[in-house]
């Protein structure tokens, strides 16, 4: 492992302010935090994974390099960036699914839940089974599943399906149910990937309402998104990541500028 890592979960005080604020292609400079204190906190958080090289050889290619910023409570936090850069490798990392391998990154004594597709899910087991399954991973009881279970079933909408195993469930199904089980478990931090824009009209547009009720709750969520619509209605602030590096930290109208300078940049260089 290279530099210094570090993952905790207790509320620390920083000498140097909050991490994160407008920047381009490099390290973000410091900014007045936007809501409350901070969630979860990030400084030059890098992770890794190992690449087969050859029938014996192996060696580590970085999906996150540099990534630093902090999540403020009751904020809603965009994540924006091409394919393959990372966005779903960093929420796993703020999820606490698994840990960083550079750098440092503090939970703040948060409960998150990753709304992701087929995320937690087992296969071979029903709707049903896998929604007290994900509530045991989260800490809650099977009582306390139990109680909310008509109301996950409820907004879910998959009829018969509910009762069968999520293996034949298609990619909007899954969405669904996974959408549900994280509104109703009702964490301390939403991490949402790139599931708003899939399902049916219907459901799309029903989930888009419950998460602009939670955010008027002072809900804290990370958001991942290509739809820059997505991110101006639902975010107050936004990440771009590049590969692996958060080149620029600060409002979603800025954000999204520099992602389409990005586009514009790669569209040229083929």
């Amino acid at each position: 492992m290279e530099g210094t890592v570090s993952t905790r979960h207790a509320p620390v005080a920083s000498s140097d302010g909050p991490i994160g604020g407008p920047s381009v292609a490099g390290q973000a400079p410091l900014e007045a935090p936007p809501h409350g204190a901070p969630a979860i906190s990030l400084r030059n958080v890098g992770f890794c994974y190992s690449v087969r090289r050859g029938i014996f050889g192996r060696s580590r290619k970085w999906a996150l390099r540099d990534i630093s910023f902090e999540l403020f409570h009751g904020e809603t936090l965009g994540i924006m960036g091409r394919n393959g850069v990372g966005k779903s490798t960093l929420l796993r990392l703020l999820a606490g699914l698994t840990e960083p391998d550079r750098g440092e990154l503090v939970n703040h004594g948060c409960s998150c839940s990753l709304l992701a597709l087929q995320a937690g899910f087992v296969l071979y087991l029903t709707g049903r089974e896998n929604v007290f399954l994900s509530g045991m991973t989260l800490g809650l009881s099977k009582a306390q599943m139990r109680d909310r279970l008509e109301d996950i079933r409820a907004f879910a909408d998959l009829g018969e399906a509910f009762d069968q195993p999520v293996r034949t469930y298609s990619t909007g199904m899954l969405a669904r149910l996974g959408f549900s089980i994280a509104f109703q478990v009702s964490p301390d931090v939403l991490l949402i990937d790139e599931v708003l824009g899939v399902g049916d009209e219907n459901f799309r547009k029903k989930s888009a309402t419950a998460l602009r009720d939670k955010i008027g709750q002072d809900k804290t969520a990370v958001v991942v998104s290509h739809s820059p619509a997505s991110i101006l209605e639902l975010c107050d602030r936004a990440v771009l990541v590049d590969q692996g590096v958060s080149v620029f930290v600060g409002g979603t109208r800025e954000c999204i500028k520099e992602y389409q300078r990005l586009l514009n940049k790669a569209a040229k260089t083929g």
